[in-house]
């Protein structure tokens, strides 16, 4: 089973930026993008906070996730990134939903 990078970003350009970045960099596949609007989002930067899960390898997904958290800072920001190296199937089933 494949590793999962979850990259949160302010903005929705950011997120494809990085995930560009992320494909770029490594044997990786751009799993899907996701959106969040939270509660206090006028005092964000960018109100709006998008998801990229990114899979691969656990070498991949991080060096995939050091380049799209790069190219995210010069656009508008990370909120925060995590990599599981390998989900659970529980964790797997919630991986697939999305608001988008």
């Amino acid at each position: 089973m494949d590793a999962v990078g979850l990259l949160e970003v302010y903005g929705c350009c950011a997120a494809f930026v990085a995930a560009d970045a992320a494909s770029k960099a490594a044997n990786v596949t751009v799993e899907a993008l996701d959106k969040n609007k939270p509660a206090n989002a006028e005092k964000l930067p960018v109100p709006l906070i998008m998801i990229v899960k990114i899979r691969g390898s656990v070498a991949d997904v991080e060096a995939a996730m050091n380049a799209a958290e790069v190219a995210a800072k010069n656009l508008t920001g990370v909120v925060s990134r995590h990599i599981i190296p390998n989900p659970t199937e529980d964790t797997e089933k919630l991986l697939k939903l999305s608001a988008i």
